[in-house]
């Protein structure tokens, strides 16, 4: 592709607002739309334009200001909702690996002892040599030397003086899912990796994959990024062997969004049993009718009908 100058240059609200009118977006309340303009952005809202334009910069006959700021919402409250699930999911990974760890080495400080780690090795993607067991201590380090330490960690140092390092069930909370993510592929022992991911009802291999999608879907919502209408950089490996209830393989393009949402769901049955997410999803699309929610990912028939994800015995 030739590319070439950007030249574009800024542009009033007012302007805004007269080029989405030139190309077909009905604006009934001209003042309501500045506002929002003003407290999102247009760049932002235009992300959610394209499924509205069957032809380029030119939106579909009848399609209105609110129609697009409901796609918004939508995807505001489904990030929120996956948000929600992340946490739990998250919680459940840390309580589960520091158990595990704890009890396979008979020591509640696992995390000192280099052996339970692969050895360094040079990172493909970064061409640096990578340490699981010393990325894990310099964590630590940063924590315990902190001007206002976590209370537990400024209560471990007060009270001990050895080991250094307070044990490992203090230690994994000070972990972000990302850093659980690579402690977790760090981890020497395959044994040690499938007991954690059996928990979860998944063989090792595709519970690593999905670990590293839930880091990335994390940081997608911390960082109030589009969910609605999105391909995933960072794919969740498509469950074959599944222990608990699962979805046909009509859903299993594992690049859309309702894929990741389906792991989460199957995560949710050990993280989080009596979770209600299927009545949370449900009550969602329901708020938002005219919202087409085929851009998850929801699969349709030869028909063209979405199929009933409802009815799956995953969402059951």
């Amino acid at each position: 592709m030739t590319k070439t100058v950007y030249n574009k240059i800024p542009t009033t609200y007012e302007d805004q607002i007269s080029l989405l009118k030139q190309r077909g977006l009905l604006i009934p309340d001209e003042s309501k739309a500045l506002r929002y303009l003003q407290q999102i952005s247009y760049f932002r809202l235009s992300a959610y334009f394209l499924p509205y334009q069957k032809t380029k910069d030119q939106f579909n006959e009848g399609v209105d200001f609110d129609q697009i700021l409901d796609t918004y919402r939508f995807d505001r409250e489904l990030r929120l909702l996956v948000f929600d699930c992340i946490e739990r999911i998250e919680v459940a990974i840390r309580s589960q690996m520091s158990h595990i760890l704890a009890h396979n080495y008979n020591s509640s400080h696992w995390q000192d002892n280099p052996l339970v780690f692969i050895p360094p090795y040079k990172n493909s993607r970064t061409d640096l040599m990578t340490s699981p067991y010393s990325e894990f201590q310099q964590i630590i380090q940063k924590s315990c030397n902190a001007k206002h330490p976590e209370v537990f960690i400024k209560h471990y140092k007060e009270k001990y003086s050895s080991p250094t390092n307070p044990p490992s069930w203090m230690c994994m909370e000070l972990l972000t899912i990302g850093e659980l993510s690579r402690l977790y592929v760090g981890l020497k022992q395959n044994k040690d990796k499938q007991e954690i991911a059996k928990f979860f009802g998944l063989h090792h291999t595709v519970f690593t994959s999905w670990l590293h999608t839930l880091a990335y879907v994390r940081n997608i919502c911390a960082h109030h990024a589009r969910l609605w209408n999105r391909d995933f950089a960072i794919k969740p490996e498509i469950l074959l062997k599944p222990k608990n209830e699962w979805v046909q393989s009509a859903f299993n393009n594992n690049q859309r969004t309702f894929y990741f949402l389906c792991t989460l769901k199957y995560l949710l049955w050990e993280a989080n049993s009596y979770n209600n997410f299927t009545a949370k999803f449900e009550i969602l699309f329901a708020k938002y009718p005219n919202v087409p929610i085929k851009f998850l990912g929801i699969p349709s028939n030869e028909n063209g009908e979405l199929l009933k994800w409802e009815q799956e015995p995953l969402w059951r």
